[in-house]
């Protein structure tokens, strides 16, 4: 009776995670089609050795980082990440195209009660345009939201790290 107990207090924490995820995916999805306006897409994770992804400020070895093609047509390059807010994480999607500029940005799951303007088309439009070695100042570039202070320091610092680590990955030759 304990072992059963225990075995179930192990794999529901692992049952939901891996239900998060899933639900993260399926939101990048439908925002990949939607900007693309295509029906249908596979993801080619982008393989980065331990060693590069050891000298970027993003981790990679999530195979979160990776190319959308569509009728084996290159679109683009999709990344999902997280950010930290007031008392959780949220989870956002970055679409860049071929040369590493993003041309969306979407904040995919929200877990806050405050601070959800974060999600707004309108602020993350700042995003857009951005490219690969940019640094963003947060006050500056990047407007601040009251009430979601937290939320767009850790979006913009998040930003940051991923151009700095697409700067690593272009100058080793990987793409």
């Amino acid at each position: 009776m304990i072992f059963e107990k225990s075995v179930i207090l192990i794999f529901i924490p692992l049952i939901v995670a891996l239900g998060i995820q899933d639900r993260v995916a399926k939101k990048a999805d439908k925002a990949i089609i939607k900007f693309y306006d295509i029906e249908n897409f596979t993801k080619a994770v982008v393989t980065i050795d331990s060693i590069v992804n050891e000298e970027t400020p993003s981790d990679f070895s999530k195979n979160n980082l990776f190319k959308i093609v569509h009728d084996n047509n290159f679109k683009g390059y999709g990344y999902i990440g997280n950010a930290a807010s007031m008392t959780a994480n949220f989870d956002y999607l970055i679409l860049l195209d071929d040369s590493f500029t993003i041309t969306k940005s979407q904040v995919l799951i929200y877990r806050e009660e405050y601070g959800g303007e974060i999600g707004s088309k309108r602020w993350l439009k700042q995003f857009i345009g951005k490219k690969e070695g940019e640094e963003l100042i947060h006050g500056k570039d990047i407007v601040a939201i009251s009430g979601a202070t937290i939320s767009t320091t850790s979006m913009t610092s998040a930003i940051n790290d991923l151009l700095k680590s697409l700067a690593v990955i272009k100058s080793k030759g990987i793409q």
